[in-house]
């Protein structure tokens, strides 16, 4: 758990593609894979405490950290929601989920202002289309930040300061109010 969990905030892993990461896919701080789901190739970067702690744990097998590879991917998968769902429930978070930690690496990367197309890079969407309809709840606070871009934007345009000067051009010609 203490591995799998920062894996999969950080990554934005679905945990059917965390559970069978295999140790030859993590080349340094990188970790590259195509997601079961959709073949999506996933190429992500996860801090440096969850590469050293994954370096660290000990494998279920010499090429995989969680997964025997000799079971489905579905009966690992259940296996480790299974453990999840225990240790959420210790947490007092009984409806908690494991796909929520996807959830939070998309918003996190949402507000902070990284365009709708490269938040959809780390889970492995097929398309933005994916990530907008998942995560279209948060255009709220999206919108307070494109507000916000829209007032910087305008305190250079020349036609909003000539208006807040009572003069405008028009083609060349200068009116007054």
């Amino acid at each position: 758990m203490r591995t799998l969990v920062p894996l999969m905030r950080y990554s934005g892993l679905r945990i059917g593609d965390t559970v069978r990461v295999a140790a030859d896919k993590l080349k340094g701080p990188r970790l590259f894979l195509y997601t079961a789901k959709t073949g999506t190739p996933v190429h992500t970067v996860p801090p440096d405490f969850v590469v050293k702690e994954l370096e660290a744990t000990p494998r279920v097998t010499e090429r995989f950290f969680f997964w025997t590879g000799s079971s489905s991917r579905e009966s690992a998968v259940k296996v480790w929601e299974t453990r999840l769902h225990g240790t959420f429930k210790l947490a007092g978070l009984p409806n908690a989920h494991a796909h929520q930690f996807r959830d939070t690496l998309a918003v996190e990367l949402l507000l902070s202002g990284v365009p709708i197309e490269r938040v959809s890079v780390p889970p492995g969407h097929a398309s933005n289309r994916n990530t907008e309809r998942h995560y279209a709840p948060w255009t709220q606070s999206r919108q307070a930040q494109i507000e916000a871009d829209l007032q910087r934007a305008r305190k250079h345009d020349a036609v909003i300061l000539a208006e807040t000067k009572g003069t405008y051009r028009v083609r060349g010609r200068e009116r007054l109010q």
